[in-house]
């Protein structure tokens, strides 16, 4: 009888203890808004701010509700206004349009290569076309970072990084999220950090983390945070910035700080269960394993490979059968949304022409999650099936 895989693709770790007790201490003085702190007191969100800035080596961070809600502020405190056009990816998840169409921007779809990331040439071909990029490390992936500031440097545009699939990843020695003028990251349970929802953002830019931090709903409380730029720099922005409240709880912020002091050891942990999948998928018939370039650091927490130019039939039924033995696959050209696994043509809010190189990568690209709750033996099993399925599919074609 042929193996079958009997784990969980959603189950998580637990909480660690430590953040645990940290998360008690704060139910227990019922001091749960960041702002309702006692005398003295810095509080828990204002920690983690201060933390984070100094761990991605940045000089402001704001913690917020969401990593949409860090995409739409950025866009905000960037100056994108209603009718702008915004350039980002067209492999990407929803939130990333998503955050564009509601500061009633339009965004303007770059296509996607077969490393699974935006594809610069296309990018520099429509640099003319918007101020801003928001660029999607979408699923871990890392472009020639290098590169792409160059283009968007001479063409003039502001780059967001949507660094929720990248924290603690890195391009040629610079961490995610520290290339473009803001870098926002998710902490919802399925990233590397898990708060259930959260976001953090970061920036170098005394003005953009000021009218960001008065957007998140600051009541004029800014002084309370402790890695923002000083009261000066709110006082030119108080008066024309709007409170969108979308601020972090101590609550989330106590269960997120034990986890970002661990956060490279977990990185190692999930590359190391990524690459036990990886080697088991390499050879496969009718597969394409994504490339990796050497200047990448990456965090492998899901996998992504390519069964470029087959039939929506056989992909559907590789899928099909992996599922039977237990594996679960997500196939990004399914033709309607289905969770995650959107695509650009279903963003319909966005007037889009149709981007024949995306639409045949998208077709083929195969998703799947890697748990810290695996073993390299579960990986290893995993991979197993995964190769006898598709090789079975292929091969009857």
């Amino acid at each position: 009888m042929s193996e079958k895989f009997t784990g969980s693709f959603t189950q998580q770790e637990p909480i660690p203890e430590v953040a645990i007790e940290a998360a008690l201490a704060v139910l227990r003085s019922g001091r749960l808004h960041r702002y309702n702190v006692a005398e003295g007191e810095a509080g828990e969100t204002a920690l983690l701010e201060q933390e984070f800035a100094a761990q991605m080596g940045a000089k402001y961070c704001l913690a917020v509700a969401s990593g949409g809600y860090a995409l739409a502020t950025s866009l905000r405190a960037v100056g994108v206004k209603p009718g702008d056009k915004v350039l980002t990816n067209a492999f990407t998840l929803a939130p990333v349009p998503g955050s564009i169409a509601s500061v009633g921007a339009e965004p303007v779809f770059v296509e996607v290569t077969e490393d699974l990331t935006i594809d610069l040439e296309d990018l520099a071909a429509k640099a003319d076309q918007a101020k801003v990029l928001m660029l999607s490390h979408m699923r871990g992936h890392l472009c020639d970072m290098d590169r792409l500031m160059e283009i968007c440097d001479a063409a003039g545009i502001t780059v967001i990084e949507d660094c929720a699939h990248t924290m603690g990843a890195s391009w040629n020695g610079v961490l995610s999220g520290r290339h473009g003028a803001v870098g926002c990251y998710s902490c919802q349970t399925y990233k590397h950090v898990n708060s259930g929802e959260g976001g953090l953002l970061i920036t170098d830019d005394e003005e953009i983390a000021a009218r960001a931090i008065m957007m998140s709903g600051s009541y004029m409380l800014y002084g309370r945070h402790l890695a923002a730029p000083g009261p000066e720099v709110f006082e030119r922005v108080k008066y024309e910035t709007p409170n969108i409240s979308g601020r972090m709880d101590n609550l989330r912020a106590a269960i997120l700080r034990p986890q970002l002091r661990d956060l490279d050891t977990q990185v190692q942990r999930w590359n190391d269960r990524y690459r036990a999948v990886e080697e088991g998928l390499r050879g496969t018939p009718g597969l394409t394993v994504v490339a990796r370039p050497a200047r990448e650091v990456y965090v492998g927490s899901s996998i992504q490979f390519l069964l470029l130019d087959w039939s929506e039939e056989a992909v559907q039924e590789a899928v099909r059968r992996c599922s039977a033995r237990g594996v679960e696959l997500k196939w990004f050209g399914t033709p309607e949304p289905v969770a995650f696994t959107s695509r650009y043509d279903s963003w319909r809010y966005a007037d889009t022409p149709r981007l024949p190189q995306s639409d045949r990568i998208l077709a083929g690209i195969i998703d799947m999650r890697v748990p810290l709750t695996f073993s390299l033996e579960d990986c290893a099993q995993i991979a197993r099936i995964i190769r006898a399925e598709v090789s079975a599919v292929y091969q009857s074609a």
